[in-house]
């Protein structure tokens, strides 16, 4: 084992692909998720230490990471391997509510969505890495690295998911600000994906129609973001980036 990784949200689809890919690379991978999905077994049976992580609105998060971080130390101990990095994959996607009926109904709606959203993909990765920075500063002689999974929809909003959107977009700052002070020891960067994986259930309709929104038009699926999790942990210079994973999508003009 070349060291720990800690990443968020890993009990399914994406998240789950790359905890077992950096499983086999060679890391000792440090899994938490918010359900005891099939997902989970998964990971525990290719080695895998899985924790829970309760994210919800009733939750002290400060607490939780609190405890987290410790729970993490306990185990660079034990296994005797430093952290090596950690991923902000955890992430959920939800939408506003439609207009209509009672105002004040609709807004609280909104605001817990808002609120929803910025808890997961922004006040969580940055108590996680306050948390947890001084144990990826001793990662040394190597640079350790932080990896905060965002969206392609920083870069256009969106309509129907403004939140999400907005929360994304506070996360890639954060990535440059935490990138400025932790540097030299640590590297920070973000992973932006467009359509990775389609959902089951999905028409052949909709799939028509969102392939042609990339230039390269495929499903690329979430081998993607393993290999550019893979790239960024070998870099030696790259940090405060956002790496696209969008097929071209942002030169796709009307």
């Amino acid at each position: 084992m070349t060291g720990m990784v800690l990443i968020t949200g890993a009990a399914q689809r994406v998240g789950l692909h790359c905890a077992l890919g950096l499983q086999q690379a060679g890391y000792q991978v440090i899994a938490t998720y918010r359900q005891p999905k099939a997902g989970v077994e998964q990971l525990r049976q290719a080695g895998a230490i899985c924790l829970p992580l309760d994210i919800q609105p009733d939750t002290d998060l400060a607490l939780q990471v609190s405890e987290l971080a410790d729970t993490v130390s306990a185990l660079c101990q034990q296994h005797q391997l430093p952290l090596r990095a950690l991923i902000h994959n955890a992430s959920s996607w939800a939408g506003e509510s439609e207009s209509g009926g009672n105002l004040l109904d609709q807004l609280r709606a909104d605001a817990a969505v808002f609120d929803d959203m910025f808890r997961i993909h922004t006040k969580l990765p940055y108590l996680l890495s306050r948390a947890l920075a001084p144990l990826l500063a001793t990662a040394l002689p190597q640079t350790a690295d932080i990896i905060a999974i965002s969206d392609f929809a920083v870069t256009t909003g969106s309509c129907n998911h403004m939140a999400y959107a907005a929360s994304k977009a506070a996360l890639e700052n954060l990535v440059l600000s935490l990138a400025r002070q932790l540097a030299p020891q640590v590297k920070v960067n973000a992973i932006a994906p467009a359509l990775l994986m389609f959902n089951e259930g999905d028409s052949a309709e909709y799939k028509a129609y969102t392939l042609k929104k990339s230039l390269m038009e495929i499903e690329p699926g979430p081998t993607e973001v393993l290999q550019s999790i893979l790239y960024l942990l070998q870099s030696r210079y790259i940090t405060g980036r956002v790496l696209a994973l969008d097929g071209g999508r942002h030169l796709k003009l009307p």
